[in-house]
């Protein structure tokens, strides 16, 4: 794949929807892509730990953890077992802890911040459904861009050159 290079998609792409700049690059992938997949869930990761058990076929999974900072919805446990499934990314719009881990992990993760209180698993939330946080709506089979200038968010696979 191309590289990812978000300043120069907008620059190509006017179209495409940027999310407020509220996020942390914490991955061992400084930028990543792929279509979207989504949780919604408030300081329960249950359905999070359920999607990266999943195969994630490239995907990137966008979870809305209700912009909480007061535990983490993402570790590193969960990051390598993503990582290991496939998936391309995570965006949490929420915090996610074992960042030096994270940071090895051949994962994109972008969140709001780290924190080390795991969070509850009470098997609540939902999935696959448009998610709205840091003033963009995010639907699952759009396509999201991430690199350290922002991320991004088009309709559909953007055609990249590079």
């Amino acid at each position: 794949m191309s590289q990812i290079i978000t300043p120069d998609i907008c620059d190509a792409h006017p179209e495409v929807r940027i999310l407020d700049p509220l996020f942390v690059n914490l991955g061992g992938r400084e930028a990543f892509c792929g279509p979207i997949r989504t949780v919604k869930c408030f300081e329960d990761n249950s359905l999070v730990k359920q999607a990266v058990a999943e195969p994630g076929d490239g995907a990137v999974l966008v979870v809305d953890g209700g912009g909480s900072t007061r535990c983490a919805m993402l570790g590193d446990m969960l990051a390598a077992q993503a990582a290991g499934n496939g998936w391309s990314g995570v965006v949490m719009y929420g915090c996610v802890r074992d960042v030096d881990e994270l940071a090895e992990t051949d994962l994109g993760i972008q969140a709001l911040g780290a924190h080390p209180r795991k969070s509850q698993k009470r098997g609540e939330g939902q999935r696959d459904i448009p998610v709205t946080f840091a003033g963009v709506t995010l639907s699952p089979g759009e396509w999201l861009y991430a690199d350290n200038n922002g991320i991004l968010v088009a309709e559909a696979r953007l055609p990249l050159e590079g």
